[in-house]
């Protein structure tokens, strides 16, 4: 049986829901960065089917498949894969606040229990159900969505990588496009703007300072082009991460000659040796 058809107007409304609901984000996790990864989605989308198109019309084997993607389940996991970040949690109770009054005004029979919906594990379901989308699409956005951060598949990989195979290839497209984003300028850009608005609570006590950025580099952001999905992916990495590893030599060259004092900086402001 086929998934019910979505509702028209389905992505702009939640486009527009989740530009209102991550509006207060700092800017390294804000509507910007989202919209950034959907157009890195959606580029990895064509990119991939072409790629798969060009295969198969060039296989002589009549049993030869290439992988199917959904684009509307990889435009919606795009648009939806932060709302629920768990280091944005005080967003959460708005946003589940927001879902409850759609729901209220909505004619769906389907229901959403509002205790769950303040769960941030499920959050992109009830979002999706309170806009009119099939249980099955939601269901299959929010397994997406809940696989997609870097700290899942270190946590998980296999689990990761036994559901891009089976029956969610589209998890691929988006953590490629969401880690494409964290990568080369901007995610140079969005390295340093994370470190300053939210850097302190991640950052040894008293060593809050510029070099935890660069830090960052070696700890995640250079290693993200070997954990691309798709060959697309594999291609724009490769790029980006030679733009931090020149970064990494520019700043390297102008802080050899800084001088190094062990400073302590306290909560007003006041320095001490």
């Amino acid at each position: 049986m086929s998934p019910s058809p979505l509702p028209p107007n389905l992505i702009p409304e939640i486009s527009a829901f989740v530009t209102k609901c991550m509006a207060a984000h700092d800017p390294s996790h804000n509507p910007q960065h989202v919209h950034r990864v959907v157009s890195l989605a959606n580029q990895i989308l064509a990119r991939e089917t072409a790629r798969n198109t060009s295969s198969s019309s060039s296989s002589s084997s009549s049993s030869s498949s290439s992988t199917i993607y959904n684009a509307e389940v990889v435009h919606l996991a795009a648009l939806l894969h932060d709302i629920g970040d768990r280091k944005y949690l005080s967003q959460v109770a708005a946003i589940s606040e927001s879902i409850q009054s759609k729901q209220q005004g909505a004619t769906a029979t389907t229901t959403t229990n509002s205790s769950e919906a303040v769960d941030p594990e499920r959050l992109v379901y009830h979002v999706l159900l309170a806009h009119g989308v099939g249980e099955e699409v939601a269901e299959k956005v929010q397994m997406i969505v809940s696989h997609v951060s870097y700290t899942t598949e270190r946590a998980k990989p296999q689990e990761v990588k036994r559901l891009i195979a089976d029956g969610y290839p589209e998890l691929g497209i988006v953590q490629d496009a969401d880690r494409l984003d964290a990568i080369g300028a901007v995610g140079i850009g969005r390295c340093f703007t994370f470190l300053g608005a939210k850097g302190k609570n991640f950052c040894p006590e008293g060593m809050w300072v510029m070099d935890n950025a660069i830090e960052h580099f070696e700890e995640k952001l250079v290693r993200l082009e070997g954990m691309m999905k798709t060959e697309t992916g594999r291609e724009m990495a490769k790029v980006r991460t030679a733009r931090l590893r020149e970064f990494q030599e520019w700043w390297a060259d102008e802080m050899k000659d800084a001088v190094q004092e062990d400073l302590v900086y306290t909560d007003n402001g006041e320095k001490e040796v």
